[in-house]
């Protein structure tokens, strides 16, 4: 009886461990973006619906209000596009409330999640492009450490940055020429740089952020970068202006 009790304990134990044995490999990883637009409002869910009534009228009272307008369309693409110009270009003013005088700044493409449309620009609008609780961070790069950003920004086929700063690069990624305000870059020189914090900690393959000095990265919820965005928007809608960026030759490919 023994013998049949622990045959019986054995065996189902056994035949377990080999079932959690799976005989799988990941051989690839594909990803994309759904767009959610209004194609989805041709069958809607009533419970759902129902469900969410309740919150629409906080969310949309948070969410709605302008806080500026664009003249044209803004979108992202490398190597450069009008919105990663404009964002990158905004992170730079964005200093003037720090008291930095900034020689360039860096935003990633990565980091945009959305486009502006013509038109009003919305708090949620901006949640929208800017999603993340990243903050603006100040740092201080020697020329050579900006020479290897630059090589960095050239093997990922360009990033957003400001006016004045203009790279050639390779289709297969080589920096060829690097300039900020029409001057080659100094190696011996120091160079005050604006991005967001997730950048200076040396993310998204920009390494050279690493070596940063002089590290200015405040923390409260209004320098999250978001804001900093819609203050820009704000402050041109006061002086009658619809923001406007365009492609003028940052990053070029040959």
């Amino acid at each position: 009886m023994y013998k049949k009790l622990l045959l019986f304990l054995i065996v189902p134990a056994a035949l377990g461990v080999s079932s959690c044995r799976q005989h799988y490999e990941l051989i690839d990883i594909n990803r994309s973006r759904i767009l959610v637009d209004s194609c989805y409002d041709a069958s809607p869910d009533k419970e759902a619906q129902a469900f969410l009534a309740p919150y629409q009228y906080k969310v949309d009272s948070i969410m709605s209000p302008v806080v500026g307008e664009t003249a044209e369309y803004l979108y992202s693409h490398r190597p450069e596009s009008p919105l990663s110009n404009l964002l990158a270009d905004i992170l730079q003013w964005g200093g003037n409330g720090f008291n930095e005088k900034v020689d360039f700044a860096l935003y990633n493409v990565g980091g945009i999640r959305a486009a502006f449309a013509k038109g009003k620009v919305t708090y949620g609008d901006v949640v929208d492009v800017a999603p993340f609780e990243n903050k603006i961070c100040f740092l201080s790069l020697t020329g050579s450490q900006v020479r290897e950003l630059f090589n960095e920004i050239a093997k990922l086929g360009g990033e957003g940055l400001s006016h004045g700063v203009n790279l050639v690069i390779t289709k297969d990624g080589k920096l060829l020429e690097s300039s900020i305000n029409g001057k080659a870059i100094d190696d011996n020189a120091t160079y005050r740089v604006a991005t967001l914090d997730y950048l200076a900690q040396g993310n998204d393959g920009l390494d050279a952020f690493k070596y940063g000095t002089s590290v200015v990265s405040p923390k409260g919820n209004d320098n999250n970068v978001r804001f900093i965005i819609m203050n820009y928007f704000r402050d041109k809608m006061a002086h009658g202006i619809a923001v406007d960026s365009k492609v003028e030759g940052r990053v070029v490919i040959k």
